[in-house]
């Protein structure tokens, strides 16, 4: 596994447990020597993943659009940063440059984030793992969701199983760089 896309906040959030988490997962992909790809901002969450991956030798490579180089503060220390138009371009160059996805705490567009890569994994446009970092249980009740969409009959069953969901960033990296892709037919 050569680049993991990291989705999250450009927030702090309101718990110190979020931040620790990104610091610990931008350490821990940089000791895999896993190059970091994420929304190119130096603030929140997003910041933390990539000085981490920065502080301990990684290479971090930011998407960022235009409109959010100011309000989100593009990140002036990556090995790469793509300014591109639009936040469609943006999530296409991260998926692309990506061969799997983790996806730490964050609001409205981290899940939609999130949710169109798994997406596109449910449809078979992309056989990469899509993963929850579920720290401090963020994603419990996410997860509890999907189970009520799944009982009534709005998603597949086998659909829960392309989740992979852990507290542990080592742990996770770890079930990501050994995922084996199965496409579920949506039809059959």
């Amino acid at each position: 596994m050569k680049s993991i896309a990291v989705f999250c906040g450009s927030s702090d959030g309101n718990d110190p447990s979020y931040l620790d988490a990104a610091r610990e997962l931008g350490k821990k992909l940089a000791e895999e020597g896993i190059q970091l790809v994420y929304g190119g901002a130096q603030v929140g969450c997003m910041g933390a993943v990539a000085d981490s991956v920065i502080e301990h030798g990684g290479r971090a490579i930011g998407v960022i659009p235009k409109k959010l180089m100011r309000v989100e503060i593009a990140h002036g220390n990556l090995t790469e940063l793509h300014i591109v138009e639009t936040m469609h371009e943006r999530k296409a160059m991260m998926a692309e440059l990506a061969d799997g996805f983790i996806t730490l705490p964050g609001g409205s567009g981290t899940l939609e984030e999130f949710f169109e890569v798994l997406t596109w994994a449910q449809i078979g446009y992309h056989q990469k793992p899509c993963s929850l970092l579920n720290v401090s249980n963020y994603y419990t009740p996410l997860l509890s969701l999907f189970d009520h969409m799944i009982e009534q009959g709005f998603v597949k069953e086998e659909y829960r199983k392309l989740i992979i969901m852990e507290e542990d960033p080592s742990v996770l990296i770890g079930k990501l760089k050994s995922y084996k892709p199965a496409y579920i037919h949506k039809w059959e």
